[in-house]
């Protein structure tokens, strides 16, 4: 798995040593995990692939990138990182706001938000954003009030395997980075477009595990964006991210 040099440095830091204080977010209300949020972000988004999308993120300048570790509260902070794929997909979806526009839309693994962001700015009637951790819910509402919206609806149960519902379009950036994530994905995806008909773009920056499975040739490519040199800098090389249409042989 190719991940970011920051998230890198953020895991194995954060896993030296035992937390003692509750690794729960349900042991806090919104409001303390608001506040810890906007204590230890940094609004940041410009040298990405969405400029005009502004978003609170992990940096080399916020307190945790050096404090001591058993001093984090929470799991690993993935909704703090701007992923490569969800970039490209937030892009896509930016430059052609058609694809979103009245429908009803899934970002599935929604981390920070910025595809649900994307879809909501590109006038989609209904937006909602699922993600395990509830801590990445407080997030995606921190940042669409940074960018003046509305909140979607957050969901923080695992919906893949659930019965699918009536998205018209389902979102999905970097989430082909775990073999068995990636194939219970598409057992569930291939579900939601036959029972639903529902529409599915991928957006990755071309992982081992997202190239070499059986999904991949199923895929129908729809753009393709080569990443701002600190984004490529961050992901150990990788260069470029791709927006794929998922057609499979029902």
């Amino acid at each position: 798995m190719s991940v970011p040099k920051c998230f890198r440095c953020v895991q194995v830091f954060f896993k030296q040593t035992t937390r003692h204080l509750c690794s729960s977010p349900r042991c806090r209300t919104d409001e303390d995990i608001r506040r810890f949020i906007s204590e230890n972000t940094e609004v940041s988004g410009e040298q990405s692939l969405t400029p005009e999308v502004r978003l609170r993120l992990f940096t080399s300048n916020c307190r945790f990138w050096r404090e001591r570790p058993e001093l984090w509260p929470f799991d690993d902070p993935y909704w703090a990182i701007y992923w490569p794929g969800g970039q490209a997909l937030s892009r896509y979806l930016l430059d052609d706001p058609a694809v979103c526009r009245g429908k009803t839309v899934l970002d599935l693994g929604s981390g920070c938000g910025a595809s649900a962001i994307a879809a909501t700015l590109c006038g989609a009637a209904r937006v909602v954003a699922n993600d395990i951790d509830t801590v990445a819910a407080v997030a995606t509402h921190m940042n669409y009030d940074l960018n003046g919206l509305q909140p979607p609806i957050c969901l923080t149960h695992n919906m893949i395997g659930s019965r699918p519902e009536s998205f018209d379009l389902i979102l999905l950036g970097d989430m082909f980075y775990d073999e068995a994530l990636a194939t219970s994905l598409h057992s569930w995806l291939d579900r939601c477009i036959q029972t639903r008909g529902t529409k599915v773009l991928i957006g990755d920056p071309g992982r081992a595990q997202f190239e070499e499975h059986g999904i991949r040739r199923l895929l129908f490519p729809l753009a393709h964006f080569e990443l701002p040199k600190s984004v490529r800098e961050e992901n150990y090389g990788l260069t470029h991210a791709s927006v794929w249409c998922y057609q499979p042989e029902l």
